[in-house]
Parts: C-alpha cells; sequence; structure tokens
C-alpha cells in the first residue's frame, strides 16, 4: 500500500485519502442492494502536502487518521488500480479522536 505513495505526494494543503468501503450487509444479514448504501463519509488520510502558500500554516490531519469528508467534493485519483480522493484540509470535517 505504500509504496503508491512514493511515486504521488499531494501538493500545498491537499490531504489524500482512501474511503471507507460501504457496508453490503446489514447487522440482521439482509444483502443491501449498490444503490441502498449510502455514501461513505469517513476515510482514513493516505498522504498530506506540506501545508499552503505563503507563509507555511501545516495541514491539521496526519497519515494514517480517519477523517470524516463532506458528502460532495474531492478530486477522485487512481493509483494503483485503487480509488483515492483528493481534498483541500479546509474541507475535512473533522477527525476520529481515539
Amino acid at each position: 500500500m505504500a509504496h503508491a505513495f512514493r511515486k504521488f505526494l499531494p501538493l500545498f494543503d491537499r490531504v489524500l485519502v482512501e474511503r471507507f468501503t460501504a457496508e453490503t450487509v446489514t447487522k440482521g444479514g439482509i444483502m443491501l442492494p449498490e444503490k441502498s448504501q449510502g455514501k461513505v463519509l469517513q476515510a482514513t488520510v493516505v498522504a498530506v502536502g506540506p501545508g499552503s502558500k505563503g507563509e507555511i500554516h501545516p495541514v491539521s490531519v496526519k497519515v494514517g487518521e480517519k477523517v470524516l469528508l463532506p458528502e460532495y467534493g474531492g478530486t477522485k485519483v487512481v493509483l494503483d488500480d485503487k480509488d483515492y480522493f483528493l481534498f483541500r484540509d479546509a474541507d475535512i470535517l473533522g477527525k476520529y479522536v481515539e
């Protein structure tokens, strides 16, 4: 997994994330059709840029953290046949604290 990110480093305040997979089966064991599966808004940070231009403001998340994304937005990036999404640091709604 890590070798794909040596080839791609986000610029400025961009954050590359991998969305969690959608639930395909309910707790009761019922299979959900694709249209019923909601858009997954949680993701894991896989790479971050150095910060915004001018006076450097570091990005507020770190690699490995779990974050909450907006329902819309982000740029789809395909690396090693896997889908990732690129967001600006300010677009990320929050991060989960363990």
